[in-house]
């Protein structure tokens, strides 16, 4: 438990926890950006194409018949519009990333530019030194 206890107080966890959810809401939003603002235009300009509704019916849908003898069959389709809108929203969430990941190694390499141009400050004598300087001084005096 007490393992347990350490890993989770990491921040790293709770920076990948905190970057799961933000990842999460983006893509709902990036989502709905791909359906909502950007495939209705394209739809338009491509003859009034909804692309949420393109599909290949392979079988179509068969009602209950009026006697009730029978089951209503469901139709089954390959929803490829659905995919292309898929496909376009993983697209610009890769996009996304890659610019944010962009700009933070940009930073990144400017903070360590930075900190290597900056001069080391010496490091401290060790108590050997420190010791024989007093010896050398205390020899001084007499």
């Amino acid at each position: 438990m007490n393992e347990f206890k350490k890993f989770i107080s990491k921040g790293n966890v709770m920076e990948m926890a905190v970057g799961l959810i933000m990842a999460t809401y983006f893509g709902a939003i990036v989502k709905s950006l791909v359906n909502d603002i950007l495939m209705p235009p394209i739809g338009k300009v491509l003859g009034g194409v909804d692309f949420a509704a393109l599909k290949l019916v392979i079988q179509e849908a068969a009602p209950e018949s009026a006697e009730g003898m029978g089951d209503a069959v469901a139709e089954v389709a390959i929803n490829y519009g659905m995919f292309l809108n898929t496909i376009i929203t993983f697209l610009i969430v890769a996009f996304a990333i890659f610019m944010v990941v962009k700009v933070y190694n940009g930073m990144k390499e400017k903070l360590e530019k930075k900190e290597a141009a900056a001069p080391a400050a010496p490091p401290a004598p060790s108590k050997e030194e420190v010791l024989l300087s007093e010896i050398r001084d205390l020899l001084k005096k007499q």
